[in-house]
């Protein structure tokens, strides 16, 4: 059974840092199309990074201040978050072959290679 457990988030003041890391069992990373999704009350849920293979984009809003990390050994992914601001306050989720649902995680899935891990909350407070 394929499952992903994301960790890392908390509550910091505009500007701090957090690290995500998006542990896997039953899977291994690195063929798949890999992403950092979020999703705040209210509001669709979002891609903010992805990695496939060696081909990695972000969000324009987060770009270069979030990088996306792969660790083989530990067979874990990474979300580095520099300069946080409060509009990055929402709940993250790591995916594989999480494609652009409305909701994170996507409520039915269907494609037997799609995963996604709990959330972890973020909350960043000006």
């Amino acid at each position: 059974e394929v499952q992903l457990m994301a960790s890392g988030g908390g509550s910091t003041q505009a500007g701090g840092s957090l690290r995500l890391s998006c542990t896997a069992s039953g899977f291994t990373f690195g063929g798949s199309d890999m992403g950092w999704y979020r999703q705040a009350p209210g509001k669709r849920c979002h891609r903010v990074a992805e990695l496939r293979k060696t081909t990695i984009s972000y969000r324009p809003e987060v770009r270069g201040r979030f990088t996306i990390s792969l660790d083989n050994t530990e067979n874990t992914l990474y979300l580095q978050m520099n300069n946080l601001q409060p509009l990055d306050t929402a709940a993250y989720y790591c995916a594989v072959e999480g494609g652009w649902p409305d909701d994170c995680p996507r409520p039915t899935i269907v494609d037997t290679d799609e995963h996604w891990s709990q959330g972890t909350q973020v909350t960043v407070v000006s």
